[in-house]
Parts: C-alpha cells; sequence; structure tokens
C-alpha cells in the first residue's frame, strides 16, 4: 500500500512536470522565483561532500580493531583509544547486518551540505543546500546508491510556496520543508538527515594536512571584487585547504555547475585515500571536533555508530551513483536545471526502489572516451571489448577526464560490470554512474572514461 501511494505522488509529479515543461514554458516560469544575495563564502560544497564525514566516522572506527596503531599514535590510556577499543570489542562480537535499529529495512539517508548565512549567530538559519545527496543503504547487501540533486532543480515547494528552486526549500522552511519538497517531488520516503556546513571542508582539509588530486586541467580565473584568484595547473597535487577551496570553486567552464559536481566527485576520491592512511589515527581528535561543531542530524549516536560498523563491509566498486536527469533553462537572470520527468522517475526507481532488469541483453555495445594522452589506453580497451564480443560503436576524446564507467542501459547493473571486469580485465575498476540520457558519442549501453593520473 506504501508502495502504491509513493508511486501515484510520482505520477502525479510527473504530470504537471509534463505540462510545465512539455506544453507552456512560460508559463511554468512565470511563478514568482526566491532570490537570495550574492554571497563571496564558500559557496560550493561537493557533490558526495557530506558523506566525508560518515567517511571520518567509518575510517576511525576501522582502526579501532587495530591497537598496536591506536596506542602507538593516542597513548595507551587516551579517552580516544579506550572509547575505540571498546567499540571494536562491542560491534566485534555483532553482525552489523542484524545489530542496525532499523533491521534488514533498507534506508534514505539525506545529506545535505549548507552555505554560509552571513551571520554568527546560528550556523543553520536561512542557508541554502548547496549539496542534496540520497543515500539509499541496504544493510541486507550491504551496498549503498547515491543519488545527486542539482540544487538549481526547479521544483514545487510545499506551504504554497510555488515553485522554486530547490535549494531555496532550507533557507525558507528549513530541513523540514527540504525533506517534504523531496518526498513531494521524487515519490520517496526520507528516514533520517545529516547537515554539514560548508566550512567543515577547509576545517577537515587543514586538520588532514591537505588532499592529494589530480587536477584535469588548467585552472586560471581572477575576481578582484570577489576576492577570488584561482592558479592550479593541469597534474597531480597535493593541495591545501585554500587550495582545495579554490579548487572546488572554479566552475569558468562550459559545463558551469555541472562540471564543479564532477570535480566534487575527484575531491571526494582523493579525500577517501587520505583518512584511509594509518597516520590519520593521530589526527581523530580534531576531526572530531571539527565534526562536533559543523554537523546537524536526527541520528543518535548509537545510530551513528552502527552505520559505521556496517560500512566496514561496503565495497566502493559496488558504489551507484547518479544525477538527477534533465536539461539547464535560463529565464531572466535566473537558471534552473529542469528535471525531465520520465529519466527522473527511472532513476529513482533504479537506485532507491532497485528495480533492475532481471534479464541481460545478449549483445552489449559500448562507446570509448578518452584523453589525448591516454588513446593508447583507449585501443587497447577498444579491442580487448571486441574480442569479448561488445560492438564499439565509437570513440572519441576529451580535453578532460577522469576514469569512469557509465551505465546507459537499465541492463548494465553493477553485477554485470564486476562480471564484464572479470571477462574484460582492461576494463579495470572505475567509478561506476548511472546516466540513461547522457550519451557521449552514441547511443550504447555504456561508456567506457579512461583518463586521470594512476586511473584516478
Amino acid at each position: 500500500m506504501q508502495d502504491r501511494n509513493k508511486k501515484k505522488r510520482v505520477s502525479s509529479y510527473t504530470q504537471k512536470r509534463k505540462r510545465s515543461v512539455d506544453g507552456s514554458e512560460a508559463h511554468f516560469s512565470s511563478y514568482p522565483s526566491y532570490r537570495v544575495k550574492k554571497s563571496n563564502s564558500f559557496r560550493k560544497i561537493l557533490t558526495l561532500m557530506i558523506i566525508v564525514f560518515f567517511v571520518a566516522i567509518f575510517a576511525i572506527l576501522l582502526f579501532a580493531n587495530n591497537k598496536e596503531i591506536l596506542i602507538g599514535k593516542l597513548g595507551e590510556n587516551s579517552y580516544i583509544s579506550t572509547f575505540l577499543s571498546k567499540l571494536s570489542k562491542e560491534n566485534s562480537s555483532k553482525d552489523p547486518g542484524f545489530s542496525l535499529p532499523f533491521g534488514l529495512r533498507r534506508q534514505n539517508i539525506l545529506l545535505l551540505g549548507v552555505d554560509s548565512n552571513g551571520a554568527d549567530s546560528d550556523l543553520w538559519v536561512g542557508t541554502r543546500t548547496d549539496t542534496m545527496i540520497v543515500l539509499n543503504i541496504d544493510p541486507k547487501t550491504k551496498t549503498v546508491n547515491a543519488l545527486t540533486i542539482p540544487r538549481d532543480s526547479k521544483v514545487y515547494l510545499p506551504k504554497g510556496m510555488g515553485i522554486q528552486k530547490i535549494n531555496a526549500a532550507h533557507a525558507i522552511g528549513g530541513v523540514d520543508m527540504t525533506k517534504q519538497t523531496i518526498e513531494d517531488t521524487l515519490g520517496i520516503h526520507i528516514d533520517r538527515y545529516i547537515m554539514v556546513h560548508d566550512d567543515a571542508v577547509r576545517e577537515i582539509v587543514k586538520a588532514l594536512g591537505g588532499v592529494d588530486i589530480y587536477v584535469e586541467k588548467d585552472m586560471h580565473y581572477n575576481d578582484n571584487a570577489g576576492k577570488l584568484h584561482i592558479n592550479i595547473s593541469k597534474g597531480k597535487h597535493h593541495l591545501t585547504e585554500k587550495d582545495v577551496v579554490e579548487y572546488l570553486r572554479f566552475r569558468h567552464d562550459a559545463l558551469g555547475d555541472i562540471g564543479r559536481t564532477q570535480r566534487q566527485q575527484w575531491f571526494l576520491r582523493g579525500l577517501l585515500a587520505e583518512i584511509q592512511k594509518p597516520e590519520t589515527i593521530a589526527k581523530i581528535p580534531k576531526i572530531i571536533s571539527v565534526a562536533g561543531k559543523y554537523i546537524k542530524t536526527d541520528m543518535s549516536v548509537y545510530e551513528m555508530t552502527q552505520y559505521a560498523s556496517l560500512a566496514k563491509h561496503f565495497d566502493k566498486d559496488n558504489i551507484e551513483s547518479a544525477m538527477l536527469p534533465g536539461a539547464p533553462n535560463k529565464h531572466g537572470y535566473t537558471s534552473y536545471w529542469i528535471l525531465d520527468p520520465k529519466m527522473t522517475q527511472e532513476v529513482v526507481n533504479r537506485l532507491i526502489y532497485r528495480q533492475m532488469a532481471g534479464e541481460r541483453k545478449e549483445k552489449y555495445t559500448a562507446s570509448i572516451m578518452s584523453s589525448p594522452d591516454d588513446v593508447a589506453e583507449a585501443k587497447a580497451l577498444k579491442a580487448a571489448l571486441e574480442n569479448a564480443g561488445i560492438e564499439v560503436k565509437c570513440s572519441g576524446t576529451l580535453r578532460s577526464t577522469h576514469s569512469q564507467f557509465i551505465a546507459h542501459s537499465k541492463y548494465v547493473t553493477i553485477d554485470y560490470y564486476a562480471d564484464l571486469k572479470k571477462a574484460v580485465p582492461e576494463v579495470k575498476s572505475r567509478q561506476f554512474v548511472y546516466a540513461p540520457s547522457t550519451f557521449m558519442c552514441a547511443d550504447t549501453d555504456f561508456t567506457i572514461v579512461t583518463g586521470g593520473e594512476n586511473g584516478i
């Protein structure tokens, strides 16, 4: 019954969107728009950035099982080493899949990154959500799907607020309005939320002593009025907290905010690698203090520790991510991301409701995209795929690339990808992305993107 009600809500949303997008864009854009002041503050925060705090907790708990590292870095009788050792003993006697407070039921966790409101009194009041990600966590299969909602998505806000950008929901009605807007728009239920203030990014990177990132292009930009000066060359860098701010704020290319969203993902990969280093254990006190100030959630400490315990079993190659599909649209001075109703429903069904194709195709088609420096790798990959019976319909080059495996067809699942890597080792492990409407050079079942430093 609950699923039928959810589908009705999504169907209603779809009809409204079709009438607006297909019927009369002028009418769709005629509603009053919520306008906020432009700010020179740190306005970027990444498409998977809020996960950083989950990752920090996960990494801490992973170290909890190594008593020698704990004692060597923090001392035998320190509060943190005692706490983590105790936590490790408690978790070792339990199967995390069965000890979670919600049992084996899948949960939707809403991750929100909020910007600065320019005030010193309250970090959370009047702030916009520049990052919105729905994590669908399945304790039974120990897998995670991540659905990113573009901040400029044009949606209906509840309580008579009309059509607005979705990132205005929090500034107008707080986290409750944000949750209700997402539930009404996508036809899903939000179980828990976690909010992270954007200043946390700077402080976390500072606590870690920097992050290794492969910068895919030269980034040069100067804005004297906004006091923003970006001067980062292409290549592998160890970025400080100041460099990271510049890297994440850069959006002066053809992709705009979408390109910035992609860079947020590359930053997260570098951050994950940094947090997993053994020397990070000595930096735990600083990370904890940052999290205590800049994180807000309705999850209990017990729930957080249970999620962290479950995370030990997550396989990064089984994390599927997607962004709500749509297209940019500008009305006057206001830019929107117009969601595609049909494709949006398809992405929600796959990542949130886990509706997957039960069968496979007899023959698959592929595209290959590579940077000019990776042409040889692309040719070898093409030959290997064709030897495995996969038709490579087109190959192309990109000026800036990171390694990805992009699924376009419902028949290309995580399981298919795992089998493909075994049959064709040249495919390698890459970030798995579902993008049903984004074709780079041909309409194919999947696209493999080669590039980046050491396959990042």
